[in-house]
């Protein structure tokens, strides 16, 4: 039996803390390359290298389904709050408090995104997933209260953090919906829409030009901290859901947290210690979570990409194709138990 039908989670998780990695390493890095650059051009730049790597890890249309023309609406909304909104507010809120602080705020994105995700497709939120929950924004608060010693204008930053977080919770709910296309495709038209927004923004209100290499640095890093990690998160969404491919993707500020400590900054202090002992809590308990039970399937039609090894596409081709491929298909009526995760099979109501 295939091993992510025994353990649902297993393939999602490790893709989503991929994605965390590559996310957590990117904060610090913008708050060094960014000094001096407006917050629109920060981001303009951040997701120019996002859209670049994502025309160029785009798939064949026999292994994934394309961006179609009804999924244009959400995309325009996911550049607005993902690649405009989350940026702009993190860049600036960079400028005015710590790294490292600002990495563990970021932690936060799992609560909002957790909590979308139950209002718009009814993932299950058992009471260990609400609790940890609650750690998290503890954490979060208490990190709050730690700026706010270090005077008014590092607490403003660290609020414009948490205010980039909440965009990227919208951002995060609303790219389940398109998980299933082409991941490369998505990050393409959203990184891509998101640059040339945030372009004509920084040219409106007179940011000056990037130094070259400052600017190289900052396209390097949205390629991989912004594009290859959405890419990661997409994939990782179709794999286990939006609220626990949040949950895992909160490991992305303990990595930006410990690279800025390498990179040299000690802003440290008990309360930031704190808050990062909450929010650890709160990951660790989130991803302890377990859930089977028997439930039903409907008749279902759909397209995305698929093998026929995980127990739930059964249907024939002649010949048989080898691996993953995607094509419309169809899902007869089905009941039977086993262990799963709110994938794009599993979205019953509880």
């Amino acid at each position: 039996m295939n091993r992510t039908v025994q353990w649902p989670a297993l393939r999602g998780g490790l893709i989503a803390l991929m994605a965390a990695v590559l996310f957590g390493v990117s904060t610090p890095l913008v708050q060094r390359f960014g000094v001096g650059i407006g917050s629109f051009t920060t981001a303009a730049l951040l997701y120019a290298g996002a859209a670049l790597i994502g025309a160029l890890l785009r798939r064949p249309i026999e292994r994934e389904a394309r961006v179609q023309r009804g999924d244009a609406p959400r995309l325009a909304l996911m550049a607005l709050f993902g690649a405009a909104i989350g940026p702009v507010a993190l860049a600036w809120g960079l400028q005015r408090t710590s790294g490292a602080s600002a990495s563990l705020m970021l932690t936060l994105e799992a609560v909002f995104t957790a909590v979308l995700a139950r209002l718009w497709y009814h993932e299950t939120l058992d009471r260990r997933v609400v609790l940890a929950m609650v750690l998290l924004t503890l954490g979060g608060m208490v990190l709050v209260v730690d700026r706010a010693e270090g005077g008014a204008s590092q607490m403003l930053g660290l609020l414009a953090v948490l205010a980039a977080t909440a965009a990227w919770g919208v951002d995060n709910t609303l790219s389940r919906s398109v998980a299933d296309r082409d991941p490369g495709q998505v990050v393409m038209f959203k990184g891509a829409l998101g640059a040339v927004a945030t372009t004509l923004i920084a040219v409106v209100f007179g940011e000056p030009a990037p130094g070259l290499w400052p600017a190289l640095a900052l396209i390097a890093v949205g390629a991989t901290g912004y594009g290859l990690s959405l890419r990661f998160y997409l994939l990782a969404q179709r794999a286990f859901g939006a609220a626990r491919t949040g949950s895992v993707f909160a490991f992305a500020p303990f990595v930006g947290a410990l690279f800025a400590f390498a990179l040299g900054e000690r802003s440290g202090s008990a309360w930031m210690l704190a808050g990062a002992a909450l929010m650890a809590s709160g990951i660790v308990l989130h991803l302890a979570e377990r859930h089977g039970h028997e439930h039903e399937h409907d008749a279902l039609e759909h397209e995305h990409a698929h093998g026929h090894d995980d127990g739930h596409h059964t249907h024939r081709h002649d010949p048989m194709p080898v691996g993953m491929h995607s094509h419309l298909h169809s899902h007869e009526p089905m009941r039977h138990g086993h262990a799963h995760v709110p994938d794009e099979h599993h979205g019953h109501r509880h």
